[in-house]
C-alpha cells in the first residue's frame, strides 16, 4: 500500500510562525530543497528559519506545516504530487524545464513516500539545522497513545500523543516564543 504525507493543522500556529502556511490537505514534502543555498540560519528572516528548522512544504501553496500526517494514497494520487511539484519548481523555483523538474520532482515525493513506513494517521514532524554548511534533517513520529489496561474508558486516551526517544534527542531543545512573533508581526 502507498502511503503519503499531507499537511495537517492541530491549531492556528501554522499561521502565525510561517510567512505562508500551508492548507491542511495538501500533500506534502520535506521542502528541503527550498534552503539549498542556505549557509547560515542566523542570516533568514525570523519565519523562513522557523520553516527552516521545523516546515513540511504543502505542494500546492508551497505554504508551510510543522506536522504531516502519514495517509493512504494511489498511484494516481503520487503521480499527481509528482506533476504538482514538478510544475511548481518550474513556476516558483527557476527549474530549466518540466522534464528536468519531473526527474527532481519524483525524487522528493519518493523521499516523502519513505517518511510513511509507518501507521496512517501517523504524525510527521521534522528538526532541521544546518551544520558546517550542510543541511541535516532528522524526523519523528508522534503515534496516539494505547489505552491502559482497566483504565477509565472515558478518559483512556487523555493524552492523545506520547514523544519517542530518537537519536539525537540529546540536543538543546529550540524554544519559539510565539506571543512574540506575534507581537512583531502587529507593528
Amino acid at each position: 500500500m502507498l502511503k503519503l504525507p499531507r499537511t495537517i493543522r492541530l491549531d492556528p500556529s501554522d499561521t502565525f510562525v510561517f510567512a505562508r502556511a500551508a492548507e491542511p490537505g495538501e500533500w506534502a514534502v520535506s521542502g528541503a530543497f527550498v534552503f539549498w543555498d542556505c549557509e547560515d540560519a542566523a542570516k533568514l528572516d525570523t519565519k523562513s528559519r522557523v520553516a527552516l528548522r521545523s516546515g513540511f512544504l504543502g505542494l500546492d501553496s508551497l505554504g508551510w506545516s510543522t506536522l504531516a500526517v502519514v495517509t493512504e494514497a494511489t498511484e494516481a494520487d503520487r503521480a499527481e504530487a509528482v506533476e504538482r511539484l514538478a510544475t511548481q519548481l518550474v513556476a516558483q523555483f527557476g527549474a530549466p524545464d518540466l522534464d528536468a523538474a519531473r526527474a527532481s520532482a519524483e525524487e522528493e515525493v519518493a523521499f516523502a513516500a519513505s517518511l510513511c513506513d509507518h501507521p496512517t494517521q501517523t504524525l510527521l514532524a521534522v528538526r532541521r539545522s544546518i551544520e558546517k554548511g550542510e543541511l541535516h534533517e532528522e524526523f519523528r513520529t508522534l503515534r496516539p497513545r494505547e489505552p491502559e489496561i482497566g483504565g477509565d474508558p472515558l478518559h483512556a486516551h487523555a493524552r492523545a500523543f506520547t514523544f519517542r526517544e530518537v537519536e539525537g534527542e540529546d540536543e538543546p531543545v529550540e524554544e519559539i516564543d510565539l506571543l512574540g512573533l506575534l507581537k512583531t508581526e502587529e507593528k
